[in-house]
């Protein structure tokens, strides 16, 4: 732990990188170099993984500027799972793997949600690509229309974990309309606490593009939600939120002279490891 901001005020404990919890994964869309190294003068201590959306580093320019970038300030990034997806449809993943290698790439993401890849097939490219990367495995389908069970989630991330991923991204999308959340964007509660009963936490990231979905999970799991799909423009709101420096979660603030609080709640009891692979 360390001190934030100018340090006078009592707050809830918060990390500082390498992280072992308490990840905020961010989307980027396209964004410039310019924008990228102006989000981490500003945010850059807050952020812990930066992913390139879908199929975006395939027609941006500069990715491998960007990459250098963030490993400068202790930030992984990593390619959108669709992506790969592609690459696995038409028998280019060695392809893909040397293009990962030139970029400097360390990190990637494998998912089966846009081309409904079958489960042994996802895990057998974990296997092979934890040989050379630290492997994301999301889980969850972007399809509104795919039934959603908790114990199939569950399922499918625990063999992930056991083919070799590092971390699970629960599926949300940008919309966070789908998968974790319903249609209406409220959080599928009883999905999180399957997940949260069976998994470590510090291994999940959960999707949370809007707010009010963020701060259901800082007042669930407290400053240690590991949070992903974070807009560029969010990252210092959010972590105000881990902070309880804003109105949804103020409350969660540390007692000081005998106010009231509310107690962090008690999590997965697994040992958490910084994520620094």
């Amino acid at each position: 732990m360390s001190q934030i901001g100018p340090g006078f005020l009592a707050l809830p404990p918060r990390s500082r990188k390498p992280r072992a919890d308490g990840l905020t994964h961010v989307l980027d869309k396209g964004m410039s170099f310019h924008a990228l190294e102006s989000l981490i003068q500003t945010a850059g201590d807050c952020i812990d993984i930066v992913k390139l959306g879908w199929g975006t580093a395939y027609v941006s320019d500069g990715v491998k500027a960007k990459v250098a970038l963030c490993r400068s300030a202790g930030i992984h990034v990593s390619p959108g799972g669709t992506l790969l997806e592609i690459c696995d449809q038409q028998s280019r993943v060695d392809d893909y793997v040397r293009w990962m290698h030139r970029l400097g790439v360390t990190h990637v993401e494998v998912s089966n949600g846009a081309l409904r890849m079958d489960v042994d097939h996802k895990r057998a490219l974990i296997r092979r690509l934890s040989m050379d990367f630290t492997v994301l495995s999301e889980c969850g389908s972007k399809n509104p229309q795919v039934d959603v069970v908790a114990d199939a989630w569950v399922d499918e991330m625990r063999g992930d974990l056991e083919a070799g991923a590092t971390l699970l991204i629960a599926e949300a999308r940008e919309s966070g309309t789908v998968g974790l959340y319903l249609p209406t964007g409220e959080v599928r509660a009883d999905l999180v606490e399957a997940i949260l009963a069976h998994l470590p936490a510090s291994q999940v990231i959960f999707e949370a593009p809007r707010k009010d979905q963020q701060a259901w999970f800082v007042r669930r799991l407290g400053p240690v939600a590991n949070l992903g799909n974070i807009s560029a423009s969010e990252v210092i709101a959010l972590e105000t939120l881990r902070l309880g420096l804003r109105s949804d979660t103020v409350d969660l603030l540390p007692a000081v002279d005998g106010t009231e609080h509310r107690e962090w709640p008690e999590i997965a009891a697994h040992a958490a490891v910084p994520f620094t692979h």
